[in-house]
């Protein structure tokens, strides 16, 4: 005679109380990596530009020498609880649509909620400069030069070393160079692509 296997009250209550406590750790857990854990995206800030030289001189035989050079700051700021690492990079000066300048960007990570401040200096090519048509007028007559500076961060967020998501931060600076204060104004524009 084949015998009927029955569960005791108590067993029943236990595998009831199992099956709840592993359903609350899963919904718990898919709580945290859809909240606290989610890849969040880095905060790339691009300080003002900070005009570092300003040179024009004619030589003996007329020929003109400029030399320009632009200090370039930016700040990573890491809103993840894992660390961020940004891959080698470099940015660039246009001036009215020609490139003039490039500076290198070393990578780095940035751990856990933290930043780290990121800078070079872009020197910009006179002879490049100097060749464009409207750089004399812009420069004597009215006392401006209009430069972009372009730069292009990718990089990883690990969180818990199990989770990792690629990001590009594009950021972009209108920079006006004042030649008789050598002073400079810019304004920045960052963007973060997943």
């Amino acid at each position: 005679m084949a015998r009927v296997l029955r569960c005791s009250r108590r067993q029943k209550i236990c595998c009831g109380v199992t099956a709840i406590v592993i359903i609350l750790l899963v919904v718990t857990l898919v709580v945290l990596f859809l909240t606290v854990f989610k890849p969040k995206e880095p905060i790339i800030i691009i300080q003002p530009v900070k005009l570092e030289r300003l040179d024009f001189v004619a030589s003996p035989d007329l020929k003109l020498e400029l030399n320009v050079t632009l200090g370039v700051v930016a700040t990573v700021k890491n809103r993840n609880h894992g660390s961020f690492t940004y891959q080698d990079s470099t940015a660039t000066v246009s001036y009215r649509g020609s490139l003039v300048g490039e500076a290198p960007i070393n990578g780095d990570t940035v751990p856990d909620h933290g930043e780290l401040n990121v800078s070079t200096s872009l020197a910009v090519q006179a002879d490049e400069l100097l060749k464009n048509g409207n750089f004399l007028n812009d420069y004597f007559n009215k006392g401006v030069l209009n430069f972009t500076s372009a730069n292009t961060l990718q990089g990883k967020v690990k969180i818990l070393k199990i989770i990792r998501k690629k990001a590009t931060s594009l950021s972009t600076c209108y920079i006006s160079v004042f030649v008789k204060t050598n002073t400079i104004n810019s304004t920045c524009q960052n963007k973060l692509v997943f």
